[in-house]
């Protein structure tokens, strides 16, 4: 009998243990802090970024007629010229012969660039002496790659910014695709003019220029953040009720650290952006940023 009662008491002992084993397994989970941010409506613009050098919309060199001395000049670099006025005067007086100052006249309406000579110096009609550039507009030549070409068109809007005007952006558009590809390269020219009227943007800058090949208004996007996973395969998690929900998503365009979201996700969805790679779907969450 006495034996028989110890043996009741390990089979007792033996299934409050397993209960208090069992009671351990379904204890609730603690909820995993996540960070989550609100789906809103944007308007994103995919572009293409590339650098190149400003250059004056026309540019002519200016070689005097005759051979002389240079005895006057009538106007300084940077200033405005008109086709035909003078830029100095020659003296081609030759010993027992004298002859009227003779014009160096500018050839193109614009700007002078740069006077290359000066006063007292010996030209001959092979000397360039000044160099005048019609600024009113101005180009940029770009080298594209072949795969992007499909997506350049005449007309289409560039942006442009340079050092010397740091908070200003300046907007030009496509005027020319070449439609011969450098073998050696596999790029194509492409220019790029901009309206310069206030002449800010001078021959030689260096310019950053965005060229904007689609753009989307009001439309839902997602920080790259959230994005999970790998094209077609993408997901993120939404957080429903104090819970992390797996949910598939399509991607479109992308502008720096955005991406459109063409299906999966709507306006005012929260998504988690850190600590999604603790989640599972329907794991318990508790977003930090209190949403």
């Amino acid at each position: 009998m006495k034996y028989k009662n110890i043996f009741i008491l390990c089979v007792c002992l033996t299934i409050l243990g397993g209960c208090s084993s069992q009671e351990d397994k379904v204890a609730p989970q603690a909820a995993v802090p996540v960070r989550v941010v609100k789906i809103e409506l944007q308007k994103l613009q995919e572009t293409l970024d590339y650098t190149g050098d400003i250059k004056a919309q026309d540019e002519a060199v200016i070689y005097p007629k005759v051979s002389g001395k240079v005895i006057e000049k009538v106007k300084e670099d940077g200033a405005l010229i008109n086709k035909g006025e003078a830029i100095l005067y020659i003296d081609r007086d030759e010993v027992g012969l004298k002859f009227e100052k003779a014009p160096v006249e500018s050839t193109l309406t614009g700007l002078l660039g740069r006077v290359y000579v000066d006063i007292g110096e010996n030209v001959t009609s092979g000397t360039p002496v000044a160099l005048v550039v019609s600024a009113d507009k101005v180009k940029i030549e770009l080298d594209i790659p072949e795969k992007y070409l499909p997506k350049i068109t005449t007309g289409q809007e560039a942006q442009i910014s340079v050092d010397s005007w740091p908070n200003d952006n300046f907007t030009g558009s496509v005027t020319k695709v070449s439609p011969v590809i450098d073998l050696s390269t596999r790029t194509a020219p492409v220019e790029i003019t901009v309206p310069n009227l206030d002449y800010r943007l001078k021959s030689g800058m260096f310019a950053k220029v965005r060229l904007v090949t689609e753009a989307r208004d009001n439309i839902p996007v997602v920080l790259r953040e959230a994005i999970m996973g790998h094209e077609p395969d993408n997901y993120v998690f939404v957080v429903e009720n104090k819970k992390a929900v797996f949910q598939k998503i399509s991607l479109g365009i992308r502008q720096g650290p955005y991406f459109e979201v063409r299906d999966g996700l709507k306006e005012g969805d929260l998504v988690v952006i850190m600590g999604q790679q603790l989640l599972s779907n329907g794991t318990a969450v508790e977003p930090e940023n209190g949403q």
